[in-house]
């Protein structure tokens, strides 16, 4: 049950966007990480390119199915 928490576009061309050891796991509901915007405060692995620019390209955080409520969590917390 809870499929809503799951979804995967293996016909996505960039599918898997991170490098991952178990694509079958890989999560494309947060395709765009909702947290994103919290910059230090996401709690992802990510880091600040010479440009300043936030980097993902390491975070798998919104991919993993188990966090989903973690991430919903959050985002409530930010908006209340």
């Amino acid at each position: 049950m809870e499929h809503y928490k799951f979804f995967q576009n293996r016909e996505c061309e960039y599918f898997p966007c991170h490098e991952t050891d178990k694509p079958e796991e890989f999560n494309c509901l947060f395709c765009y990480c909702p947290l994103y915007h919290l910059g230090k405060d996401c709690g992802g692995n990510f880091y600040y390119t010479d440009k300043g620019v936030k980097s993902c390209v390491n975070c798998l955080r919104p991919h993993k199915k188990e966090n989903y409520k973690k991430i919903v969590k959050k985002l409530k917390n930010e908006l209340s």
